[in-house]
């Protein structure tokens, strides 16, 4: 066993977010497509870093679905730790003091092979996001990285889809569930749009309904995108047969859970301002897991999760504010 125990151990994508304001003309200069979302190689990453540094300010914010989630958990105040895979360079050392800072365990040693994850963040004059993610460092955690006796030992392991990509990151998870399964903890998972991705489904698919999940995270389209159908319903019929607990995301209508033969909804909670939806996700699993861990019933765990979401929208920024601040870097 672990000499200490976690309420929550979580794998996930070890990303710093590079943010900046840039016109269209930038845009068009660097390449990119606007509006996009696109996975970028290590030297495109480079050039795009190098663009953006030189032509004004950018901010730099550690990101990465689980470890938000974790953020979120922390401030609510489950113990926990984070196994994800950052370079041996400045951004993973800018990552870890956030985690630190958090309370958050975090000691996965940085490689120097490859450069920490950056998913960078160009918001256009009319708002709208463009996005490049270079995972690098991140999709290289193998199975050696993992704290085997933390997973062990701890009540919840929480795994994100980013993460279920390349077969190097793929084979630590499916390690992570092995040691959780044979020590009978619960395994949550959280979908990502990823999923719609080559060779990412069908793998996932399988491995939910082979019984390898006990929670699965969704909002509505990654759920359809999972059970391969068009309408929510069927596919909350489908997933739900294959999980312990169904917990599907719905924007402002709120969420449900789908246990057995218990289904409960429960409305968004009330925002005076949303000012931005990244993150809410991300927030909803923290909500849903801290309250989990510490013994809630289901429709508490929703409210949980709906309260956390509702916090984070009402600021910028995918984590709980306090912490360590931003880096700025220019």
């Amino acid at each position: 066993m672990a000499s200490e125990q976690f309420d929550i151990v979580a794998l996930g994508d070890a990303i710093v977010d590079v943010l900046a304001r840039r016109d269209e003309a930038f845009l068009t200069a660097a390449g990119v497509s606007k509006g996009t979302m696109r996975l970028l190689a290590d030297d495109e990453a480079e050039a795009l870093a190098s663009a953006m540094a030189e032509s004004g300010h950018v901010e730099e914010v550690p990101g990465g679905s689980a470890a938000n989630t974790l953020a979120g958990a922390a401030a609510l105040g489950a113990k926990c730790r984070f196994i994800g895979q950052t370079g041996d360079d400045r951004l993973g050392t800018l990552f870890a003091a956030h985690m630190y800072g958090l309370d958050i365990a975090f000691d996965t040693p940085p490689i120097r092979h490859a450069p920490t994850g950056r998913c960078f963040i160009l918001v256009s004059p009319d708002g709208e996001r463009t996005m490049q993610t270079s995972p690098a460092a991140s999709h290289r955690l193998t199975v050696d990285a993992l704290d085997e006796d933390a997973i062990r030992g701890a009540q919840m392991l929480f795994l994100e889809g980013y993460l279920w990509g390349p077969e190097t990151p793929r084979a630590a998870m499916r390690r992570a569930i092995e040691l959780a399964h044979a020590e009978r903890r619960k395994i949550a998972f959280t979908l990502s749009d990823s999923i719609a991705l080559p060779g990412r489904r069908e793998s996932l698919a399988k491995l939910v309904a082979d019984g390898a999940v006990d929670i699965l995270f969704a909002n509505e389209y990654e759920a359809r995108l999972m059970a391969g159908v068009e309408d929510s319903e069927t596919a909350i019929a489908l997933l739900s047969k294959q999980v312990e607990t169904l917990v599907l995301t719905k924007g402002p209508e709120g969420a449900m859970a789908v246990s057995g033969t218990d289904r409960i909804e429960v409305p968004a909670a009330p925002v005076p301002e949303v000012v931005d939806t990244t993150g809410a996700g991300d927030q909803f699993a923290a909500g849903f897991l801290a309250a989990h861990v510490a013994g809630a019933d289901l429709e508490h765990c929703l409210k949980g999760g709906a309260r956390a979401a509702a916090s984070v929208i009402t600021h910028v920024g995918a984590r709980p504010i306090g912490g360590f601040e931003t880096g700025d870097h220019a």
